[in-house]
């Protein structure tokens, strides 16, 4: 018998069972590109690592990330994870295993801090990829129908709903509250209908939904939709909070800053998550986003390939 080891975490979280979960494939030398998406919807998790030796020797690895239906170019938990994971080893492909990682993947290169305590790896960090992107601007009613909602609760003080990436691209729009942020239904008709409004590759339309208090304005209740890649609804999205927090931090009067913020994900699933976002800007523009967040281990077994 042909098998296959994998490991799960639960990430940015330190509860189990909490966060969003994540399989890591950490050796997937030998398998086809069918193979690992097959892999990838039978677990159902909103993404899926498989870790390959590095192209060039001086980085890592190179991780390639599934979902559900495709191969996506960047994303944030899974980089967080997969870090997480493979920090617990004595060495990746024959190099000890430092407090420095570099992940080849399709968005760049993923540079990936370990942080350690007591002489285990208890986060992890990772710089995204690609410099802040925007798109168009997007209808409150295209917004408001792919959850359910009027119109009136998106927010347009700050940004319209608009498009953002710094490595994968998502829908981001603000709401004028928790109340209508916990009310929020993914419309599958709605997502169908706004799909053609995509102006990026690397995935199918994505909506991150967010609320904040004015008095605290760095402190963001999120939620995120994709019921065409098969996530209904994703318990903690480090890429889209990456968007947003480079996005609204270039949206902040100031021309030079730093910004520490936190974003709750996951509340209204059970499944409370908490990303840090560091964000710096320089003379008006972003030079620096950085994910970072806790794991737990949850489960470990192995991948039948073949009788």
């Amino acid at each position: 018998m042909n098998t296959l080891p994998y490991v799960t975490v639960d990430v940015f979280t330190s509860t189990r069972f909490e966060g969003n979960p994540l399989a890591v494939i950490s050796d997937a030398r030998g398998l086809s590109d069918a193979a690992m998406q097959r892999i990838a919807t039978e677990f159902n998790y909103s993404e899926v690592t498989f870790v390959l030796p590095p192209e060039d020797p001086e980085n890592s690895a190179r991780v390639r990330i599934f979902t559900p239906t495709m191969e996506i170019p960047f994303a944030g938990h899974p980089n967080v994870g997969t870090a997480y994971v493979l920090g617990q080893q004595v060495e990746i492909f024959g190099k000890p295993v430092g407090d420095k990682l570099r992940f080849e993947e399709e968005a760049g290169i993923v540079e990936v801090e370990l942080r350690r305590g007591e002489g285990r790896v208890a986060a992890t960090a990772i710089r995204a990829p690609q410099p802040l992107t925007v798109g168009d601007t997007i209808a409150e009613e295209i917004i408001a129908r792919c959850i359910g909602l009027e119109p009136g609760v998106i927010v347009k003080t700050i940004h319209a709903p608009v498009f953002a990436s710094v490595g994968l691209n998502f829908a981001v729009a603000e709401l004028s509250g928790l109340e209508a942020l916990s009310a929020a239904r993914p419309n599958l008709a709605g997502f169908q209908a706004a799909a053609g409004r995509q102006t990026t590759s690397g995935h199918d339309f994505s909506l991150f939904v967010y609320a904040r208090a004015p008095e605290n304005p760095w402190a963001i209740r999120a939620r995120m939709f994709a019921p065409l890649d098969n996530v209904p609804e994703d318990p903690a999205t480090g890429s889209a909070s990456a968007a947003l927090g480079a996005y609204l931090v270039t949206l902040a009067p100031e021309a030079d800053m730093s910004a520490r913020m936190t974003i709750e994900q996951g509340v209204e699933m059970g499944r409370r998550s908490v990303i840090t976002l560091d964000v710096a800007k320089s003379g008006g523009i972003v030079t620096d986003v950085v994910i970072s967040g806790s794991c737990v281990s949850v489960m470990r077994g192995e991948i039948i390939l073949r009788d």
